[in-house]
Parts: structure tokens; C-alpha cells; sequence
């Protein structure tokens, strides 16, 4: 390995990869340092296999830190524009799939492939299968002892993400280089998560498993419309991911079953025109059947529609558009798309990412306390936060 650098960027996921060829670029000398056998591994199983690798209705308002400005500066200097101009001069075709959510038409591999290309064309070392195992911080920079040999730079940039999916190679070193060199670590937890369910609740929808429908889930002033799906251990889904990283234990999450209607309209319309029929065959005709039927079993008083009046339509209208979920849990890091809390962002600069505490040393990506929605919001971050620091390294 070459011992003569600019830079080290630990870590080849979308925020190093991205970091690196913007150094590169400005003719820096820069060496990537991932322990796995392969970059982009997280890149390569996303969106199914085809990346959802931007959003095109990006704010930063799409984004949770303990700080909420401080992904702005960063998302204004590099946009989803930005990044789907690279895609479209490295030919890979995209779509739009829903709420500006833009994937590969083809596979992820073409967006890993397209990062280590530029990386090569700026003449960035990329280094696999290499392990940190020490960090210094000496007069001249920072030394790095690694399975390969030592590597020192006057710049070193901390990429290696959070605590989501370990299966990938995900660990904390990120936050215990954070904590050597001084810094704040918020807490941690997993984010864009299924929920999980115990005892009498689980019970009574276990069976339901592989159920889908379109709910508004809502948390801590927060809601979001897409589908849920039921699963055997709790619920999941776009709408339940994306309240997982508003919600902990305790918090009351509600759901609105039919999220497109005035509830007690639509029972009154089908009251006057279907009065024989009971509530559970109604309600079939709006929702899944079968969670139609559990729902009148254990939770709605199921009768023809004729022998209920007008304040018993509206209570049952109420439950419908305001149903309690009572969550005990997540299923953890195993299966988290992201990790929220991590490297307190008062203590970096939001225009360069650089750490206020120890100059050439900067944090980008998963691994600082900016945390997307579900939908393409998380790569962009990655994407910015990579080229603010990409474009800062002196």
C-alpha cells in the first residue's frame, strides 16, 4: 500500500465513495479503507437490487438530528440534480416510482460501478478487505494501523456508517473514533423499522401475515400515508417504517384505516343503501377482507348496518380513522435501514463536515446525526454530506 496521501477515507459505502472521487477530482491524493470484501455493499441490496439512490423532492425537513439545520447546507451546494447528472452522463437508466423516489432501471451494481469509476478517473486507491485496527492523531495528521501495513495523512475522513443490518459488515467504529478524538455521541437506536407486536395484539393479527393496505400512521405529531403490511411479528410497510423513527416504547401510534375517506360518511352512505348488511361485510368491500373480519370480531360490534344509529356510526368511525397500534418494540439493527442519533453535529461544521475539535478530521453519512425518510432521502445525505467534505480537504 502506498504510504504517501492527502487523505483517508474510512469506510466505501455511498458517503466515502462519494468523498473520495470529489477529493480526488481536486487532484488530492486519497485512499479508501473498507474492511469489507467489496464497497458498496449497503448500495448493492438496496431498493431491492436497484437502488433508490435519490429523492427528488429532497428538504431538509425530510431529515431528523437533534439539530435540524444543519443538513441544509450541505443538501443546498449538492442536489438531487446534482447526483442524477452523474447518473445520466454514466448512462444508467432511472425511474420515478412514486413520491419522487428515483431507482435504476436495471440494478444497483450500475451505481456501485459508476462510484469507483469516477473514484479511478481521480486516481483514488481503494483498499478491501483492510481493517483499522488503531488511530493516531500525530503532528503531521493522523496514523492509521491496519491490517495492511501503516498509513498516515494529513486528513482523515470517518465514513464507516451506524449499527444498521451487521450482516453487512455495520459496527460501531465510527462512534468510538468519535468518542477517541472528543466528540458527543448521541444516542443510537434503529430507524426505518418494522414494528413488533406482543401478547394479546400480536395474537390477534399473527394470522393475518402477509396482509397489505393503505394507512396513514401517526406518531408524535407526525403521520405518514402509505401502505402496512401485517407480518408475524408485527407490521411493516412504507407508512410504518417511516413512523418507526418518530416513535419509542410508551409513544401512542395511531392509524387511520381508511385514509382516503370521511369514515362516517362512507358507513352512513352504505347504511342507507345496504341496511341488511352487517358491519364486517362492509367494511370487506374498503379493507382486506379477513382484517375486515378480525377487526369486528375483537374490536368493532359487527350487526346489520340498519340497527346502528348515528353516534354508534361515528364511534366506530372514530375507532376506524384512529386505531390505537400497540407496538412493544422494533425489530432492531438486524434489519434497520438506518441508524438514528450518532456524532453531534454542534460539534461539526455543516459547510465542510470537518470536526471543530480536531482540524483535518471529518465525519460524513450515517455515522453523524442526520437521519432521512425512507424514499431516497438517506443516499442523498450521503451523496451531500461526501461532496461538502470532498470539496473542504485542503
Amino acid at each position: 500500500m502506498s504510504h504517501s496521501h492527502d487523505v483517508l477515507v474510512i469506510g466505501g459505502g455511498a458517503a466515502g465513495l462519494m468523498c473520495a472521487s470529489t477529493a480526488g477530482q481536486r487532484g488530492l491524493r486519497v485512499s479508501v479503507i473498507e474492511h469489507a470484501n467489496r464497497v458498496g455493499k449497503k448500495i448493492l441490496m438496496s431498493g431491492g437490487g436497484r437502488c433508490n439512490f435519490t429523492n427528488t423532492g429532497t428538504t431538509p425537513a425530510n431529515y431528523l438530528s437533534a439539530n435540524p439545520h444543519f443538513c441544509k447546507s450541505a443538501l443546498a451546494r449538492y442536489t438531487p440534480s446534482d447526483f442524477i447528472g452523474m447518473v445520466e452522463r454514466h448512462g444508467i437508466a432511472y425511474h420515478e416510482k412514486e413520491l419522487g423516489q428515483l431507482f435504476c432501471d436495471d440494478s444497483s451494481k450500475q451505481i456501485v460501478k459508476m462510484l469507483v469509476d469516477e473514484c479511478e478517473a481521480a486516481g483514488v486507491r481503494i483498499e478491501t478487505g483492510c481493517s483499522v485496527e488503531n488511530v493516531q492523531h500525530t503532528d503531521g495528521g493522523f496514523r492509521l494501523r491496519t491490517t495492511r501495513g501503516t498509513l498516515s495523512a494529513p486528513a482523515l475522513v470517518v465514513a464507516c456508517g451506524g449499527l444498521s443490518i451487521p450482516s453487512m459488515g455495520a459496527s460501531g467504529f465510527g462512534y468510538e473514533l468519535a468518542r477517541q478524538f472528543g466528540h458527543t455521541v448521541l444516542p443510537t437506536r434503529a430507524g426505518l423499522v418494522p414494528l413488533t407486536l406482543t401478547g394479546k395484539h400480536q395474537e390477534h393479527l399473527q394470522d393475518l401475515s402477509g396482509v397489505a393496505l393503505p394507512v396513514e400512521a401517526t406518531c408524535n405529531g407526525r403521520s405518514f400515508r402509505n401502505f402496512m403490511l401485517i407480518t408475524h411479528r408485527g407490521v411493516s410497510g412504507p407508512s410504518i417504517l417511516q413512523i418507526s423513527s418518530y416513535w419509542q416504547p410508551g409513544d401512542d401510534l395511531r392509524l387511520d384505516l381508511l385514509p382516503d375517506d370521511d369514515a362516517f360518511q362512507l358507513l352512513r352512505e352504505q347504511q342507507a343503501v345496504r341496511p341488511a348488511a352487517e358491519l364486517k361485510t362492509v367494511l370487506s368491500d374498503f379493507l382486506p377482507r379477513r382484517f375486515a373480519q378480525r377487526l369486528c370480531e375483537l374490536w368493532l360490534p359487527n350487526r346489520p348496518m340498519k340497527q346502528f344509529n348515528d353516534p354508534q356510526l361515528r364511534e366506530i368511525a372514530a375507532q376506524l380513522q384512529s386505531w390505537p397500534l400497540i407496538a412493544s418494540g422494533t425489530e432492531g439493527y438486524r434489519t434497520a435501514e438506518v441508524t438514528l442519533g450518532g456524532v453531534d453535529t454542534d460539534e461539526l461544521s455543516s459547510s465542510t463536515m470537518q470536526s471543530k475539535k480536531t482540524p483535518g478530521l471529518y465525519f460524513i453519512g450515517e455515522v453523524v446525526d442526520v437521519t432521512g425518510w425512507l424514499g431516497g432521502y438517506n443516499f442523498q445525505w450521503a451523496w451531500a454530506s461526501g461532496h461538502a467534505a470532498g470539496n473542504a480537504i485542503a
